[in-house]
C-alpha cells in the first residue's frame, strides 16, 4: 500500500497538480499502478532472471534515478 499511496506518492501529486491537468495526472496513476502490479507479479522471474549482480546494479540506477527526481523537485521550487 504504501508504494501506490505513500507519503511521497501524495506529495508528487500535489507537486503535478500544480503544472498538469487532472487527467494527466489520472493517466499517470493509472499506468503506474499498472507497471507496479506487472513488476509485482513478476518479480520472481525478473529475481531469477537478473541474478544478484544483475538486482544491485538496478537497485543502484534507481536510485540515481530517484535522487535525480528529487533533485528536480528542489530545483523548480527553490528557483
Amino acid at each position: 500500500f504504501p508504494l501506490i499511496a505513500g507519503a511521497g506518492t501524495l506529495t508528487t501529486i500535489l507537486t503535478l497538480k500544480a503544472e498538469f491537468a487532472h487527467v494527466s495526472i489520472l493517466t499517470g496513476i493509472a499506468l503506474n499502478l499498472g507497471i507496479v502490479f506487472a513488476v509485482l507479479q513478476f518479480s520472481g522471474w525478473i529475481e531469477n532472471k537478473l541474478g544478484p549482480a544483475g538486482l544491485g546494479i538496478l537497485r543502484k540506477v534507481f536510485g540515481i534515478v530517484l535522487l535525480s527526481i528529487a533533485v528536480k523537485l528542489i530545483r523548480a521550487h527553490l528557483i
